[in-house]
């Protein structure tokens, strides 16, 4: 039986990595999808353009998704960008770029949907996109990106209180995965992933962006009808090793 038979739900930065690998496997689980992001990439379903961090476009484009799908009971917050510079070279501008899409967007996508899941009358959910150095930083950089995965974390936990009982919220945080926006790091000059960061992973290896989405598909799925306000680790053992 599709685990999401009969769901309607509304997946941020669904164009590609993570988003993208959720948004085909939540329809081949019987979901209906509409995918929000800057542009389409090769995605031939439900496409609604938005900017997360404007929040005229958020609106608009949740209206769009609702309309397009006929309802919505879920949410994915995929969306996300990354800066891998330190204190020194984070700017004031890259700072709040950086904070704008992914914790004000998560935010301003969660705000505009929240009304709609409330009304659903089903077993509304969330699932945000955290990350691994959200919960424990893996060394010196990235203040920006951890700042902002961090306050992910701390939010998705206060909404899961707020919008509880009807809508659960939890929030999944990978390790390395290997996508688009991860190339620039995570691959050495020969094109393999560089072992300094596979060896930070008990697993000794990155995710597919399919191994996080089936985390996802569970905090999404009726599977996990008594699970909210949890940050999990999809991370390789990074958190323990």
């Amino acid at each position: 039986m599709a685990r999401l038979a009969g769901r309607k739900i509304l997946i941020t930065g669904g164009a590609s990595g993570i988003g993208r690998a959720t948004a085909s496997l939540f329809q081949h689980e019987g979901a209906a999808v509409a995918v929000l992001d800057r542009g389409a990439g090769d995605w031939q379903g439900t496409f609604v353009p938005v900017d997360v961090a404007d929040p005229a476009s958020v609106q608009q484009a949740v209206r769009a998704a609702e309309s397009a799908l006929g309802g919505l009971d879920g949410v994915v917050n995929a969306a996300g960008i990354f800066s891998a510079a330190g204190l020194a070279d984070t700017t004031a501008e890259l700072f709040s770029r950086t904070l704008a899409v992914n914790l004000m967007g998560t935010f301003l996508v969660i705000q505009a949907a929240a009304p709609i899941l409330l009304a659903s009358g089903s077993a509304a959910t969330i699932v945000n996109i955290g990350s691994g150095v959200g919960i424990t930083p893996t060394g010196p950089g990235s203040t920006a990106y951890v700042a902002s995965k961090g306050g992910v974390i701390a939010m998705t936990k206060a909404l899961a209180m707020e919008l509880a009982p009807s809508v659960r919220v939890n929030v999944v945080c990978p390790g390395a995965v290997d996508t688009p926006m991860t190339q620039s790091f995570l691959r050495d000059a020969s094109g393999s992933v560089d072992p300094t960061i596979a060896n930070r992973y008990a697993l000794r290896r990155a995710a597919a962006p399919e191994e996080l989405a089936a985390a996802i598909l569970f905090l999404t799925s009726a599977e996990s009808s008594f699970v909210t306000g949890i940050a999990l680790p999809v991370d390789g053992g990074r958190t323990f090793h």
